[in-house]
This record gives C-alpha cells, sequence and structure tokens, in this order.
C-alpha cells in the first residue's frame, strides 16, 4: 500500500459507504495511520491509498506517540459556520500548499472502526481536517476549492505532478485507468 499522488484516478472516485468491518479492513485502517505517520500527515484518506472506502484516519499530532488517533468511517458533514482561510497542504501533493477557504465550524456524524455512532461539533483543526478528508471522500482535492488566482498560481506544480504521474505510468509503476477502475469495483463488492 502506498499514498498516491495526484493525478490518481482514485484520488477522483467518489467512495462508497462502508458496510462491513473486518480484520483485513482493520489491518488496511492500521496500515494507513502508519503511512500517515511516515509521511508526517494529520490525517490520511482511503483515497489517498486508492481505496474506495468512505473513511478515513486523523491524528492532529502527526505521531504514534502523541495525540489521539481516529478513524471516520461514513462521515456526513453538516451546519457549516463561518468562514475561515488557513493554508492547507495534502500527502497526494506533496511539498504543495495553498490557502483553501472554509467553514470554521461543522457538526459531523459518522462511525468508529468497533460500529458506533458518534456526532458532535468540531471548529478549529480539526473541523478543517475532517472538511479536507471527507472532500477526499467525495473525490474533491484541495486545489478544487482554491480561489482563481492561488489556481493559477499552483498550475506549474500540478502541471510537474502530471508530468511524473504519465512518466510513472508508462514505464509500468501505475496500471491504466481500466485496471484501477477494476480494483476499485473489486474492494467495493467487498466492503460496500
Amino acid at each position: 500500500m502506498e499514498i498516491v499522488a495526484f493525478p490518481h484516478p482514485a484520488l477522483r472516485h467518489e467512495s462508497k459507504p462502508v458496510k462491513r468491518v473486518d480484520a483485513s479492513l482493520r489491518q488496511i485502517v492500521r496500515t494507513m495511520f502508519d503511512l500517515m505517520y511516515e509521511h508526517r500527515g494529520v490525517g490520511l484518506a482511503a483515497n489517498q491509498v486508492a481505496l474506495p472506502l468512505r473513511l478515513f484516519v486523523m491524528n492532529l499530532a502527526a505521531d504514534p506517540n502523541d495525540g489521539e488517533e481516529h478513524v471516520l468511517i461514513n462521515p456526513v458533514l453538516s451546519r457549516p459556520k463561518g468562514s475561515a482561510e488557513q493554508e492547507e497542504g495534502c500527502l497526494s501533493f506533496p511539498e504543495l500548499y495553498a490557502p483553501v477557504r472554509r467553514p470554521e465550524a461543522i457538526s459531523v456524524q459518522a462511525y468508529s472502526l468497533d460500529g458506533e455512532a458518534f456526532e458532535g461539533d468540531l471548529d478549529g483543526l480539526v473541523s478543517r481536517v475532517v472538511q479536507h478528508e471527507t472532500d477526499h471522500l467525495d473525490g474533491v482535492v484541495f486545489t478544487d476549492r482554491l480561489s482563481e488566482s492561488h489556481q493559477l498560481a499552483v498550475r506549474p506544480t500540478l502541471d510537474e505532478f502530471e508530468l511524473t504521474f504519465q512518466s510513472r505510468r508508462q514505464v509500468g509503476e501505475i496500471p491504466d485507468d481500466v485496471e484501477i477502475a477494476d480494483r476499485l469495483t473489486q474492494w467495493e463488492r467487498e466492503y460496500c
């Protein structure tokens, strides 16, 4: 398992709700945490490891020995309040940072890995991370939310990501779109 980089098709795939949690899925979640920590991230959505499952992992400390680990399965966001612009980055866009405007506060309903339903009101960094990761589950990446001027500013970097992706695909490191779509469908059959 690896973190896929833009413009990998899995990043644009709308995730399906998870209907089943088993030992294999628990191991996938553990591996997602390990990858997130390895890359010093605070959140990682299943799309970012080319899985079409509606879940993400999060630890605001970005450290396995600090903070709290959270797994959100089938999150639903509601009641956005306020608006704030803050710099964001993404593990699927290495070393790219740009200001994103999002609601300051939201409500979330989700399930834990143990199937327990929970809901809460979030603000600050946790609100931003939950919104960013939920966007991934909807096939939305943070650069989609940039102002027009910031989109123009990051375009050369996105072009570099696209060239790297095509080069990796040409040497067989990344499968073609049909093979990726087939793999996503297999995962959906198993867990959604």
